[in-house]
């Protein structure tokens, strides 16, 4: 048993032999060095915890794992905060990525909501709970005065009457800080978002000192399903094939070359720039690749200013991030860049807000002053985004090409020149910290105009500033940059520097991919032209106009046309010619007229580099028909051995209308059905002439 004696130090007097100052001065340093080495032990058993559950948790130090443990209130020099800005946007990325595979259904709002739910805190924090991870965050600030050795009781003990007092102060929701107060019970109080933030922090602690792949590993511990089959991608890249009959609307080799870089699938590159107005087509508009696309760039952003600005603040990285990633900043690009000339759209009004737009950016400064700034059209900055998010998917994601992208398009942003915060959130930081009352009167409406106004009472004294604007965010951003003008006459500023003095004063290092050793998908592998015709053979069945032809071996049966005139034999077919069909060909395609000369018709086109089912409507297209019409036929055997038949309708016009139809052998997967049935129209068309007789690849 040990007893306490508390006497005053006027009646004590201490003498100490054979114990020098120097040894008391390192001995002072105990408990902040006991504190720090529990921290570590701390660390050292999360990351055994890991390990045991999947090995690469081995790879990260234990010191990646304090820091990503560590919260601002402890007021050490390593915090979570930059790990978790990091992992925030990976999060994002990797879960919308995930979404945008897996339901194809979907469209980008619900896309968004999907994965809101996913990386919101109050989930991340159910996650979080599930795995203990509390238990391990450093959220308390040392206090020399409250260390007890070990071994040595504390004297705050916790009974019935200190609980109902000490307890409700730490967990009360309207207190923003907690108490630093302990008892023998370790009662540890931490906010919901802390907990949360802290798997962001791991997340971003894994990708700096592991790389991807020990991230994926640690979002899967964490109850984060992100992976997905490759067979997913090429369903949308097969699906994608409906915009080709686009190919008239847009020089694709033009805009390639702006971009630099070489798509192997151009109906992706013409999705990305179709409005939601154009609807005369069968394919989609450019609204889901531009969910895709925000969600990388704002990773390769994160990325840049983390590696480029090692002495930043997350704050300020989260201030660079938001003026960088936004759709005005993408406008002015697209503009620049003159991304927009390509945009697939069918809306006077749109036009001449485009139009409106380009030639505002296209003015010199002085003559910007003298004008008020248009409202930015929301499609130039989707169409950027749309634009990454098509190469994303084309390279079967590849960071690599979609961050030599970034730095290209994104380069007059990354200076970070003449850049603004949001002036309704520095005239409310320069308000709350002069201690001025700021005022938002309820915007009025008049003609279609939203008028507002903006108010501050500096001791009485009233600054009053009015905007008028169709859109009522843009007028209210305008007052209050009104406003923060005459503050800033009158002396009264932030106490904090300016982004930009902060950027001149910073060291700038290279910039890098953070993180990336994925293995792109070798899209190139599902899109060779698989079980074509070899030496003149092809197993499958073609119907023309309800006449079979079969192709296992010759047949002497004639092709009915849907002309009711038309005939044509075995010959007419292996000689590439049809007497009744007159179609000519310029600049290597199809052309709609036709002409009495027999001609041999060929098209030109890159197989080895796509589906059967690709080429095939690159082909409808060339020659200007119909795209071609996939159904399926027929659903037959045991539910877990389904085997599926599809026939493809293809429409060939010209001064006789046919109309051929090719039948798939049975497939245990739809896409196979409509693979074989296309290989087998393509082996028909090339018979016909439509294909180059010296592509031995048919």
């Amino acid at each position: 048993m040990e007893h306490f004696v508390e006497l005053p130090p006027e009646l004590c007097s201490l003498k100490i032999t054979g114990f020098s100052k120097d040894m008391g001065s390192s001995l002072s340093l105990l408990p902040s060095l006991m504190c720090r080495l529990e921290n570590l032990l701390v660390a050292i058993e999360l990351k055994d915890v890991m390990s045991s559950y999947f090995p690469e948790a081995s790879q990260i130090s234990a010191s990646g794992i304090l820091e990503a443990l560590t919260t601002e209130r402890c007021l050490e020099r390593i915090s979570l905060e930059r790990l978790e800005v990091l992992g925030d946007a990976f999060l994002k990325y990797v879960v919308g990525r995930h979404n945008f595979i897996s339901y194809e259904g979907l469209d980008e709002g619900q896309l968004t909501r999907r994965r809101s739910d996913i990386v919101s805190n109050s989930n991340l924090y159910e996650l979080s709970i599930r795995r203990n991870l509390q238990v391990y965050i450093r959220d308390q600030h040392f206090e020399p005065t409250q260390f007890f050795a070990l071994g040595r009781p504390c004297k705050v003990v916790c009974n019935p009457d200190r609980e109902t007092t000490l307890h409700p102060k730490n967990i009360h929701p309207d207190r923003r800080e907690n108490f630093n107060l302990r008892c023998t019970k370790s009662h540890h109080w931490l906010h919901r978002k802390t907990i949360a933030d802290v798997v962001e922090s791991l997340l971003g602690a894994f990708i700096v000192e592991c790389g991807f792949k020990a991230a994926f590993a640690f979002l899967h511990w964490i109850g984060i399903k992100v992976d997905f089959e490759n067979s997913a991608l090429y369903r949308v890249l097969d699906a994608s094939s409906a915009n080709l009959s686009l190919m008239n609307y847009m020089n694709i080799y033009e805009l390639e070359e702006l971009i630099g870089y070489t798509f192997k699938h151009k109906a992706l590159l013409l999705q990305a720039f179709v409005h939601p107005s154009f609807n005369k087509h069968s394919g989609g508009c450019y609204q889901r690749m531009e969910f895709l696309g925000d969600a990388v760039l704002e990773y390769l952003m994160a990325s840049y200013l983390y590696s480029a600005y090692p002495d930043l603040k997350p704050g300020q990285l989260t201030d660079l991030k938001s003026l960088a990633v936004n759709n005005n900043s993408f406008a002015y690009v697209a503009v620049k860049k003159s991304i927009h000339k390509y945009l697939i759209k069918d809306s006077k009004s749109l036009t001449a807000a485009v139009n409106k737009f380009e030639n505002y950016v296209n003015l010199s400064s002085s003559e910007k002053d003298l004008l008020e700034e248009p409202t930015c059209p929301k499609v130039l900055g989707d169409i950027v985004e749309s634009c990454v998010g098509a190469v994303l998917l084309d390279s079967g994601f590849n960071l690599n090409h979609v961050w030599k992208l970034m730095l290209m398009l994104l380069k007059p942003i990354l200076s970070f020149c003449g850049m603004h915060i949001d002036p309704m959130r520095e005239l409310r930081e320069i308000c709350q910290y002069n201690g001025f009352e700021l005022r938002l009167p309820k915007p009025t409406e008049d003609n279609g105009e939203f008028h507002v106004k903006v108010e501050v009472n500096i001791d009485g004294k009233m600054i009053s500033c009015t905007a008028a604007n169709r859109n009522s965010k843009d007028a209210r951003k305008v007052a209050a940059q009104e406003a923060l003008s005459k503050l800033k006459n009158n002396g009264y500023k932030h106490k904090r520097k300016s982004l930009e003095e902060i950027l001149r004063a910073t060291t700038k290092k290279e910039s890098e991919l953070i993180g990336y050793d994925e293995e792109p998908i070798n899209v190139e592998d599902d899109i060779q032209m698989k079980n074509l015709l070899i030496n003149g053979e092809m197993e499958g069945n073609i119907f023309f106009q309800n006449k079979e032809v079969s192709l296992n071996g010759r047949s002497e049966t004639s092709i009915q046309s849907t002309a009711g005139d038309n005939k044509v034999d075995k010959n007419d077919v292996n000689n590439g010619r049809n007497n009744k069909s007159n179609v000519v060909v310029q600049n290597g395609c199809l052309s709609r007229g036709a002409t009495d000369k027999i001609n041999q018709k060929e098209y030109h086109g890159d197989m080895v580099r796509k589906t059967a089912r690709s080429f095939l409507y690159e082909l409808c297209a060339a020659n200007y028909w119909k795209p071609p019409e996939f159904e399926l036929c027929k659903d037959e055997g045991p539910s877990h051995l389904r085997k599926f038949t599809c026939k493809v309708l293809i429409q060939i016009t010209g001064t006789s209308a046919t109309l051929l139809e090719c039948y798939s052998d049975p497939k245990l997967q739809k896409k196979a059905a409509h693979e074989h049935a296309a290989e087998g129209a393509l082996w028909y068309l090339k018979q016909l002439g439509y294909l180059s007789k010296d592509d031995n690849r048919v």
